[in-house]
């Protein structure tokens, strides 16, 4: 693995999605006004980073979505 890539993942933290992060999920999609399984992912992902202590970045090829879910609370950036 290139050694810039093998930094980067070393600095990410890995949080494995619980029930509570998918019930999260489940309610962020209703508030939005979506469904269907191409925003399930972006859902869950939401949901970990609103959990998640502040600052929170997301880099993301999707950021509309993810900013519909997320509201102001987390900085959205396009990949």
């Amino acid at each position: 693995m290139d050694a810039r890539v093998d930094h980067a993942v070393s600095r990410v933290d890995i949080i494995p999605p619980v029930e509570a992060v998918a019930r999260h999920a489940g309610k962020l999609l209703a508030a939005a006004g979506l469904h269907g399984h191409e925003y399930a992912l972006d859902a869950v992902v939401a949901a970990t980073a609103l959990a998640s202590p502040a600052p929170v970045a997301i880099l993301t090829s999707a950021p509309e979505d993810l900013r519909m879910l997320c509201g102001n609370g987390i900085r959205v950036i396009k990949a």
